[in-house]
């Protein structure tokens, strides 16, 4: 204690101009380290400023309080719809409308693919098709199919 005293000059006695007298002989290198880190200065180029960090009574000063708006912009942006309860015949109802849309895309491609193997093709065009575009079989009979057997409307729909 007589150490402490002979810094401040003072006595203990409720003095904080002592504490802060203590802090900034005592404690000087520990912030050189952590403002400069392994490098740290030479003493006297770092002032300790204890009345810029703390205000009298030793508590951090205050930061200043920004407008936390963010619950009050979700408020505002946030669409509240009523919850409805979805009757189970309109969900009937939705779900026949989708099966019966699927099953008329399904009868329209088979009855497509009907059509396209009642066309008559020939080996050889086939062939030509395949040595020509460097195809294979499915696809060049595929092609010729879609074009009524037309070799060269063919050729060219798969040419482009």
């Amino acid at each position: 204690m007589d150490d402490l005293a002979h810094i401040s000059g003072t006595s203990l006695a409720g003095d904080e101009r002592y504490f802060q007298n203590y802090w900034q002989y005592h404690f000087k290198d520990i912030k050189k380290w952590f403002l400069h880190g392994t490098n740290m200065a030479a003493e006297g180029d770092v002032d300790l400023d204890l009345e810029a960090e703390e205000n009298c009574t030793g508590k951090p000063a205050e930061k200043p309080r920004k407008h936390d708006s963010g619950a009050a912009d979700l408020e505002r942006v946030t669409d509240y719809a009523e919850e409805k309860e979805i009757s189970s015949s309109d969900l009937e109802t939705a779900m026949s409308v989708i099966g019966d849309r699927r099953s008329r895309e399904q009868k329209a491609k088979q009855d497509r693919e009907k059509e396209l193997a009642k066309v008559t093709i020939k080996k050889e065009d086939v062939e030509l098709i395949m040595g020509e575009m460097e195809i294979s079989r499915g696809v060049a009979e595929r092609s010729l199919r879609e074009h009524m057997g037309n070799v060269v409307e063919a050729l060219i729909d798969l040419s482009n």
